[in-house]
C-alpha cells in the first residue's frame, strides 16, 4: 500500500515495476488507516501538505478540460487503474450531503461515493440497478459478482417472464397470420398514385359523341383526363365513371372572370357545383400559358384565380378542388443546368402572388413541358437519347456542375429546373404538375424526328417513367403527375403539320402507333402494340453473336441474370440462344426502338415469342404469369406496402411494449 500511495515518487519504470493489484478490502484498511489520523486530513482541493493516500491520488487525477490545472494542481499521468472523471467528492461532512448520515467528516471513497449517491436517489426514483452496489471496484465491476447477484435476485421472476413469453407469444403470431384491417388501402392508393391522364382537344373531323368518349375512356382504362374547357356534355358523360376531370377556363374568358366575382361564382356553379362529386372534378386550370401566349391577359390572371378561389370557398369545394394555370416552360430561363434556373424576372409581378397562392391553397403548379422543343431548338447539344428518355452510357448523362446530379433525361431536368426557380423566390412547397407533354408523330420537312416510332419511344418510356415512381434527381421522392399531349389527332389544327399529329389515337379510335405500354399497371390496358422482340439472326458466326452478347451485357446495360449458370434461360448453352435474351432484353429496355435491334446486322425483330419452357423473355405476354408475386398495378402495391408496413409497425410496437414491461419488472426488483 505504501508503494502504491508513493506512486508519485517513482519513475515508470519502478512504477510499473512496483504495482500490483490490490483487493479491495486491502484499499479499505488503508482508508480506515488515513481516517484515524485526525491531523491528515484534507481541509481543501488545493491542500499539499497531507500525506494521506486518497489526497494524493485525488490530486493527481486528471480533470476535465475545464478543470484542469486550476489551483495550482501539476497533471500527472497515472496507470489505468486511476478513476477517470470521477466527481468531486466532499472534504467536509455537510457540504452538499443532502442530510445523510457519515461514519465520519473524512474523504469518501469515489466508487463509495457514487453508490450512496445513487443509494439517496432511489428514495426519489426509480433505481437504474436491481443490484447497486454489487461487485464495486475501483476498476469498475467485478462482473463474476455482479453476475451471481443478478441470478440470486431473478430466480423469483423466471415465473413472471415465462408468463409474459406466454401472453407475448400468441399476440404476436395473431399479428403475422391475420392482416390489419384494409379500410384505408383504397384512401392510400389514390393519395399515393402517381397519374397518367390526357388532354382531349375537340378539333377533330366527326369526333365521336360524349357518351362514346366516355366508353373509350373505360375500354382503354384512362382515368385521368384534362379538358380545354367544361363541356357539359362531356363532364355530364363523365358521371359516376370514376374518371377524374381538370375543366379549364378558356383565355378569352379571364377578362369577364377576372372583373366580376359574380361572374367567377356563376362559372363555378354552372361548370362545377352542378356536377360535383357525381362527375370527379379535381382541378380548374385557369387559362393556357397566359403569360407567354396572351401576355395583355397577364394582369388579370391573378384576380380570376382569386375570384374562383372565393367561389369554391363559398360552395365548400375549396379543399376537393384545386386551382392553378398551365404555364409554358418558356417561363423559366436558363433552364441547363436546373440549378442555375430562374423565373422569368419580366414576370415576377405575377408568377410571385401566383406561387403564393399555390403555397397557401397547397395547389400544383401547373407546367406544359415539351423535350422535343428543347431537342429540337439545341440539336448537337442536347441528344436525340436524351430526349427519348433512352438508356445512356454514364459518359453521356448530364451533369449538373453545381450540384454534380445526374440527369438521364431532358424532361427530369425542365422539372427540376422549375422546382430551382421557385426555389429562388423562396418556395419550397409547391409540386409540379405537368399538363401537358408529349412527341409528334408526324411533321414537315424541317420537323424529321416528328416520326411515329419517336413518338411510341416518347411515350411509352413517358408512361413507365412516371408509373415506376422514379421522380427527379432533386426530388426522387416526389412523382409529378403528368397528362400527355393528347388522346386524338386535331386535324383540324392549323400548321405547321406537326401540330396536327401529337395524338396517341386518330379521331375514329384507331392507333396512331403501336404504343407499347405493356407493364404501365391499368393505364392503356388494353395494349395497342403487336408484340415484337429483338432475336439473334440466322447465319451470323458466334465470334459475331458473342462480340454482341458481351456489349449487350456489359456497356449495353442488358439484364443477363436469366442466362447466368443454374438460371432458367442458362440451357440450351448456346451462344445463339444466349444472344437472343441479351439482345431482347436491350430491345425492350430501350422501349423497342428499331435501332436498338441492329447490333452491326447480328440481330433482327420478331413478333414470335421467343420464350420457351420455363425460360420466359422480355416483353412476353407470360412474363407477368411467371411472377405472380409482382404486382403491375403501382397503386395496389403501394397499398400493399403501406399495409405491411402498418402490420410492421404494430408488431414492432407489440415487441417493444413487452420487452418495456418486462424489464420495468426487472429494474425495480430491489435487493
Amino acid at each position: 500500500m505504501e508503494d502504491y500511495c508513493g506512486l508519485r515518487n517513482k519513475g515508470k519504470a519502478a512504477k510499473n515495476a512496483d504495482l500490483q493489484e490490490e483487493e479491495e478490502e486491502e484499499l479499505w484498511r488503508a482508508v480506515q488507516h488515513a481516517r484515524e489520523t485526525p491531523s491528515q486530513k484534507v481541509k481543501t482541493i488545493a491542500s499539499s501538505s497531507s500525506s494521506s493516500a486518497w489526497p494524493l491520488l485525488r490530486k493527481a487525477v486528471p480533470r476535465d478540460r475545464s478543470t484542469r490545472n486550476r489551483g495550482g494542481v501539476d497533471e500527472k499521468h497515472f496507470s489505468s487503474t486511476v478513476p477517470l472523471k470521477i466527481p468531486e467528492w466532499r472534504s467536509k461532512k455537510g457540504e452538499d450531503d443532502e442530510g445523510e448520515d457519515d461514519d465520519d467528516g473524512g474523504v469518501v471513497p469515489p466508487h463509495e461515493y457514487i453508490a450512496r449517491r445513487l443509494a439517496r436517489r432511489a428514495h426519489q426514483v426509480a433505481s437504474f440497478s436491481m443490484c447497486e452496489g454489487v461487485g464495486g471496484t475501483l476498476k469498475g465491476r467485478d462482473l463474476s459478482k455482479l453476475r451471481n447477484a443478478i441470478l440470486t435476485k431473478t430466480d423469483s421472476i423466471h415465473h413472471s417472464l415465462l408468463l409474459l413469453l406466454l401472453i407475448f407469444l400468441p399476440i404476436s403470431q395473431s399479428l403475422s397470420l391475420h392482416p390489419l384491417p384494409e379500410f384505408k388501402k383504397f384512401q392510400v392508393q389514390e393519395e399515393n398514385e402517381p397519374r397518367v391522364g390526357v388532354n382531349i382537344g375537340t378539333d377533330v373531323s366527326n369526333f365521336m359523341s360524349p357518351s362514346d368518349l366516355v366508353s373509350f375512356l373505360q375500354l382503354q382504362k384512362i382515368r385521368h383526363v384534362r379538358l380545354y374547357d367544361a363541356d357539359p356534355e362531356i363532364l355530364k358523360a363523365l358521371s359516376r365513371t370514376k374518371i377524374r376531370v381538370i375543366v379549364s377556363v378558356p383565355n378569352n374568358q379571364l377578362l369577364a372572370i377576372g372583373s366580376s366575382n359574380s361572374t367567377a361564382s356563376s362559372w363555378v356553379a354552372r361548370n362545377v357545383a352542378a356536377y360535383y362529386p357525381q362527375t370527379l372534378i379535381t382541378a380548374i386550370a385557369v387559362g393556357d400559358e397566359v403569360l407567354t401566349t396572351v401576355p395583355s391577359s397577364a394582369p388579370l390572371l391573378i384576380p380570376a384565380i382569386e375570384s374562383l378561389y372565393a367561389a369554391l370557398v363559398s360552395s365548400g369545394l375549396h379543399t376537393q378542388i384545386k386551382i392553378s394555370t398551365p404555364c409554358s416552360a418558356s417561363i423559366v430561363l436558363d433552364p441547363f443546368p436546373p440549378s442555375q434556373a430562374f423565373f422569368n424576372e419580366s414576370l415576377a409581378s405575377v408568377i410571385s402572388p401566383l406561387l403564393q397562392f399555390l403555397s397557401r391553397t397547397q395547389s400544383p403548379l401547373m407546367m406544359n413541358l415539351y423535350p422535343y422543343y428543347v431537342f429540337m431548338q439545341n440539336k448537337g447539344v442536347v441528344l436525340l437519347e436524351d430526349s427519348l428518355f433512352k438508356p445512356l452510357s454514364p459518359s453521356k448523362e448530364m451533369v449538373d456542375p453545381n450540384t454534380l446530379l445526374h440527369y438521364t433525361n431532358v424532361f427530369d431536368a425542365m422539372i427540376d429546373s422549375v422546382y430551382y426557380s421557385m426555389r429562388n423566390l423562396n418556395v419550397t412547397d409547391v409540386v409540379v404538375l405537368v399538363t401537358e407533354t408529349g412527341w409528334p408523330s408526324k411533321g414537315d420537312s424541317k420537323e424529321p424526328f416528328a416520326t411515329p416510332d419517336n413518338a411510341d419511344t416518347y411515350n411509352s418510356n413517358l408512361i413507365k417513367h412516371v408509373l415506376d415512381r422514379i421522380g427527379t434527381p432533386l426530388h426522387p421522392e416526389v412523382t409529378s403527375d403528368v397528362y400527355i399531349y393528347e388522346l386524338f389527332n386535331e386535324d383540324l389544327r392549323a400548321p405547321p403539320v406537326s401540330e396536327a399529329n401529337w395524338g396517341l389515337f386518330h379521331g375514329n379510335s384507331s392507333p396512331v402507333y403501336l404504343l407499347h405500354v405493356s407493364g404501365s399497371g391499368e393505364f392503356l390496358a388494353n395494349d395497342t402494340t403487336n408484340q415484337t422482340y429483338c432475336v439473334a439472326m440466322d447465319g451470323v458466326d458466334r465470334w459475331t453473336l458473342q462480340a454482341a452478347l458481351d456489349w449487350a451485357c456489359g456497356p449495353g446495360r442488358a439484364n443477363c441474370s436469366e442466362i447466368q449458370p443454374g438460371e432458367s434461360c442458362f440451357k440450351p448453352n448456346r451462344v445463339k440462344n444466349h444472344a437472343s435474351y441479351a439482345f431482347n432484353s436491350y430491345y425492350q429496355k430501350g422501349g423497342k426502338n428499331a435501332g436498338s435491334c441492329d447490333f452491326k446486322g447480328a440481330a433482327t425483330v420478331t413478333t414470335t415469342d421467343p420464350s420457351y419452357g420455363s425460360c420466359v423473355f422480355p416483353g412476353s405476354k407470360s412474363e407477368s404469369k411467371s411472377r405472380t408475386h409482382v404486382k403491375v398495378n403501382s397503386s395496389d402495391t403501394s397499398g400493399a406496402c403501406t399495409i405491411k408496413f402498418a402490420q410492421t409497425n404494430a408488431y414492432n410496437f407489440m415487441l417493444v411494449f413487452w420487452s418495456a414491461v418486462f424489464c420495468s419488472i426487472c429494474y425495480s426488483f430491489h435487493p
